[in-house]
């Protein structure tokens, strides 16, 4: 089953605008990885899902495809954590990375208004991270 140019090229045109907003997000804090690296997660994944599908028609498996996509981006995720000193930096990235590989899943299988809800849900927890730590750290 081949996917149609439309909808693919839709997929992942959204999935790349939902990666990017929360890789504005992670550039605006200036984390490791930003809108380029969130948006071509999001992409990724998007791609493999779309390809994933198209082997329907041969009786394939497609929760496999999937799967490679999450232990794949838990290597890219792992690259962003570091330890300095007596803390540990990058795990609110590493995460968004993860999650952004996610939504690049759910667009890819056509679920647009959960991928964005996700999305939107998202970016609410990264600003409140925001505000949090200035709630909890103000001296």
């Amino acid at each position: 089953m081949s996917i149609p140019l439309d909808i693919g090229l839709t997929r992942l045109l959204v999935s790349i605008a939902l990666g990017a907003l929360i890789g504005f997000e992670r550039e605006v804090r200036r984390s490791p990885a930003g809108l380029r690296t969130i948006a071509l997660v999001t992409a990724g994944a998007t791609l493999f899902t779309l390809v994933s599908l198209s082997f329907t028609g041969m009786e394939a498996d497609v929760s496999r495809v999937v799967a490679q996509i999450v232990i794949g981006i838990g290597f890219i995720g792992g690259g962003v954590i570091w330890k300095f000193k007596d803390s540990v930096h990058g795990l609110t990235t590493a995460a968004s990375l993860w999650v952004a590989a996610a939504i690049g899943i759910i667009v890819g299988l056509g679920e647009y208004v959960f991928a964005i809800l996700t999305t939107i849900i998202i970016m609410v927890v990264l600003f409140l991270g925001k505000w949090e730590k200035k709630v909890l750290h103000q001296k």
